[in-house]
């Protein structure tokens, strides 16, 4: 008797289940792409066509030209280069060389300060003790107040028959031309928003395990040692986004210093405040080549920060996700286990 195997069933082709993981790719992506089409439209009107139009009005001169006769050209008159070329090199580089340096001086020395602080202020805010609730809030209230309010308020403090001068006992000017007019604008922008960089690094210490320090004072750790080696470590992704956020909303600073000290202050005078300067005098396309770049400026020093010095914040913070979740599921198997 002849015994016949039946073959077993072939599974289906590679192709065909390439094919079908494909086309739920396509099906995925052109949802998305329809999910997203709006916020893309909006970022477009609102951020897309003013770049596209300040650069275009960048190579435009408006009212400065004069022609054979004359008089002055009526209408936009196109220059090319011409207003990036005075900038840098012409008539207003002095100006803008000195506005240049005054807005990273601000940048870094704020962003460094208040990042200290912050740090402090989020270990403090973080210690379990009476009225902790209530020192949180009122460390918002420096944050909540606007920033021209603010102003208002710092400049009330620095004015000659002021607070300021009152505590250290001499007359300072601190709202005419000097370093102390710089220091002025330090002092308020540093009680402003150290608490802004105090919130969120609040809040990155707060998902830190506590079983991490226990473990670490059994080993004999130092409080500086987790400090060091446990604290700052995991809350690098908060702190990273802190520090980046207010590099970029420093680099742009216009309302604190135009109101304390105001305008047309070579001390204190920020890119932001040369290109309302020119804007105000209608000269718009040399406003517009301030203002382009500044933004370059801007987008590359946060290139600079996010790729060039390893701060890759997004990976960060899915690395750290991933722990957590890693970790949660590592303690729920020990715990089956164990009640089995």
């Amino acid at each position: 008797m002849t015994t016949v195997i039946a073959a077993p069933e072939q599974p289906p082709s590679t192709g065909v289940k390439a094919a079908r993981r494909k086309g739920d790719v396509q099906g995925s992506g052109r949802l998305a792409a329809i999910l997203l089409s709006p916020t893309f439209i909006v970022l477009a009107l609102v951020v897309g066509y003013p770049i596209l139009a300040a650069l275009r009005e960048s190579l435009f001169q408006r009212g400065q030209g004069l022609d054979a006769e004359g008089f002055v050209v009526e209408g936009d008159q196109f220059v090319g280069l011409d207003n990036y070329l005075d900038i840098f090199s012409g008539s207003n580089a002095s100006v803008f060389w000195g506005s240049l340096w005054n807005t990273t001086f601000f940048t870094v020395t704020t962003v460094v300060i208040e990042t200290v602080l912050g740090i402090c202020m989020a270990l403090i805010m973080h210690w379990a003790f009476r009225g902790r609730a209530l020192v949180r809030a009122s460390v918002l209230v420096p944050w909540a107040i606007p920033t021209a309010v603010s102003a208002l308020l710092w400049r009330w403090v620095f004015q000659a028959d002021g607070v300021a001068n009152a505590l250290i006992g001499q007359q300072v000017l601190w709202t005419t031309e000097g370093f102390q007019a710089k220091l002025a604008v330090i002092i308020a922008d540093t009680w402003k928003t150290a608490p802004f960089v105090g919130l969120l690094v609040l809040a990155g210490l707060q998902m830190i395990p506590r079983d991490v320090y226990e473990a670490a004072r059994v080993d004999g750790a130092s409080a500086w040692h987790q400090f060091w080696r446990i604290t700052l470590p995991l809350v690098k992704p908060v702190l990273l986004v802190a520090i980046l956020f207010r590099m970029l909303d420093v680099l742009r600073m216009f309302d604190l210093p135009f109101v304390l000290i105001g305008a047309q202050k070579e001390s204190v005078q920020t890119l932001s405040m040369l290109a309302y300067d020119e804007a105000s005098n209608l000269r718009y396309g040399v406003a517009a080549a301030y203002s382009t770049v500044l933004f370059l400026y801007v987008a590359i020093v946060a290139y600079a920060f996010v790729k060039l010095l390893g701060a890759d914040v997004i990976g960060e913070m899915r690395q750290a996700a991933r722990g957590r979740r890693r970790s949660a599921r590592l303690r729920l198997r020990f715990r089956k286990e164990v009640s089995s």
